[in-house]
């Protein structure tokens, strides 16, 4: 069996990291959480994970500042931006950066966990690739 996949949720609202790391788990994922863009790339250096979900503000590091500094070090993980505060020249900016999706806060399990579940698959069809 495969092992399950590992989503590290970056949120500086904590109850927001502390509520969407229980949902993924609870639905059989492995959940990590971080609470600013710094603590994400020291958390990425650290350890490997499928995919990130990423809020685009964040105090010091923004969510498009550490997007591009996990771009910049060759972090393969899919990252998914999570937003409550969203534009269509935002979108268009993050997928310009490397980000693989965004989602709206609030948002619904379904929606984030079918998300997450086409991006561990690109990940893998990529690694396949070589």
């Amino acid at each position: 069996m495969s092992e399950p996949t590992k989503v590290l949720v970056v949120d500086d609202e904590k109850r927001f990291a502390d509520n969407m790391a229980r949902l993924l788990e609870v639905n059989g994922l492995q959940a990590g959480k971080v609470y600013s863009g710094e603590e994400a790339l020291a958390e990425l250096g650290r350890s490997a994970y499928d995919v990130v979900l990423l809020d685009m503000r964040l105090p010091g590091l923004t969510g498009k500042g550490t997007l591009e500094r996990l771009r910049q070090a060759g972090v393969s993980a899919k990252v998914i931006v999570v937003t409550g505060h969203a534009s269509a020249d935002d979108a268009a900016e993050l997928i310009r950066l490397g980000a693989f999706d965004y989602i709206l806060k609030p948002c619904k399990t379904e929606k984030i966990l079918d998300l997450i579940d086409r991006a561990r698959r690109k990940k893998q069809e990529e690694e396949r690739a070589g």
